[in-house]
């Protein structure tokens, strides 16, 4: 069997994007279909760690995420209530020469324009807007592929990015079953021009609380302070981040918070107020079928409770496009990705699922019984809090496993 020349990817974001680029170097002639009719994608912020941001310097946007990223500080954990610090692990240049890259904050819609351009500067790569992947027949030769548009396309392989309601998915693997968690998310862009000096400090920031938590952090150079809070409810249950949300809504849900999450909802504009409900599942056994696989959150969607949605696709990304370049088989290769991604994954799924729990703490002996060690870790040993985001931040793909580089 021949390597694989063309492939055809579903979905232009931000694991669509990667993907292609890095499919792109390695030489194969990508076809990119995105449903949407006009590429810019919405939304708030993204965290890019260490792991996200070595495989976009190798793809050749380093000076690009630097141009549009924040440098956080540290890594904080407050009380909600009080305000009161827990810990705070350095970041920025400490993390950068712990890990040998920057950690960014960024907004979504900036990492996806600058991915986007790379895409539509490639000669190896053609987008199209306004049509998405409706079906697909795997042929044993080929994949055939039928547009939205009635188009009928046929390509070595097919890769479904196309997000937590994966059209590609369902096609290899049925409908899907998740849970709610019972927890609803908002979000909020705000200006910090719109905030007292110092409100909110240069980190990120996660503050606990009673059935819920925050987080806080800078984007787009500092000049925007994105804001997600997570509650506990059960009373909205649709899975979708374009859903407006009402702001008097979301001021009653953290009433319970302290003064600075008060100011900085007060300072919202309405329609930057969205809200959420999230729903979990369980790690994928399966990513692949013959010429056909998946990434990013078509089969790994996960809780934004460890903020590595983002990296995990970048991550995906890499790998892939190195496998399809060193097997000949593009069913071997679609094999040896999901061999090589899915305990990762599944492990960050895990660990996203831990955190919404360690998070919601509300009664004083919780409260004492989950931060007092972290507390005192961080007076006596503060390296000891570095050490569980090891394994995430320092893990390599661009060096790891067997696959030529």
């Amino acid at each position: 069997m021949s390597k694989p020349k063309e492939i055809l990817i579903a979905g232009a974001g931000v694991g669509g994007l990667t993907a292609a680029l890095a499919l792109a170097t390695k030489g194969f002639q990508v076809s990119l279909y995105e449903r949407v009719n006009e590429l810019g994608e919405v939304g708030a912020g993204l965290q890019i760690a260490a792991n996200g941001t070595r495989v976009l310097e190798k793809l050749g946007l380093g000076a690009a995420l630097d141009s549009i990223g924040f440098k956080p500080e540290a890594a904080t954990l407050r009380l909600g209530q009080s305000g009161r610090e827990v810990f705070s692990n350095a970041l920025g240049a400490h993390a950068r020469a712990r890990y040998g890259a920057w950690y960014y904050h960024v907004h979504r819609v900036d990492l996806h324009r600058i991915l986007s351009d790379a895409v539509q500067s490639n000669a190896n790569i053609k987008l199209e807007l306004g049509k998405a992947v409706e079906s697909f027949n795997d042929t044993g030769e080929c994949v055939e592929v039928i547009l939205s548009n009635g188009d009928c396309l046929k390509a070595d392989a097919l890769i479904g990015a196309d997000g937590i309601h994966s059209v590609v998915r369902e096609g290899l693997f049925g409908k899907e079953q998740p849970r709610f968690t019972g927890n609803v998310a908002w979000r909020l862009l705000v200006p910090t021009n719109a905030l007292p000096d110092g409100l909110i400090p240069p980190h990120a920031t996660v503050w606990t609380g009673p059935k819920g938590h925050a987080v806080t952090y800078y984007v787009r150079g500092g000049a925007l302070v994105n804001f997600v809070g997570v509650i506990e409810r059960h009373d909205w249950q649709v899975e979708s981040w374009l859903e407006s949300g009402d702001i008097g809504e979301l001021r009653r849900d953290f009433a319970p918070w302290c003064s600075t999450i008060h100011q900085l909802i007060d300072a919202a504009n309405d329609d930057t107020c969205f809200k959420w409900a999230l729903f979990d599942r369980d790690p994928m056994k399966h990513w692949s079928r013959g010429r056909v696989t998946l990434l990013g959150d078509a089969c790994h969607p996960m809780l934004p409770f460890m903020a590595q949605g983002a990296c995990m696709a970048i991550e995906d990304a890499w790998v892939l496009a190195n496998w399809l370049d060193e097997l000949e088989n593009p069913e071997a290769a679609f094999i040896a990705y999901e061999t090589e991604r899915s305990k990762r994954t599944g492990r960050v799924q895990l660990a996203a699922r831990a955190n919404a729990k360690r998070f919601h703490k509300g009664e004083a002996f919780s409260q004492l019984a989950t931060y007092g060690p972290m507390w005192i870790a961080a007076k006596l040993a503060p390296d000891l809090l570095n050490k569980p985001f090891d394994w995430i931040y320092g893990y390599d793909v661009t060096k790891v496993r067997g696959a030529k580089q």
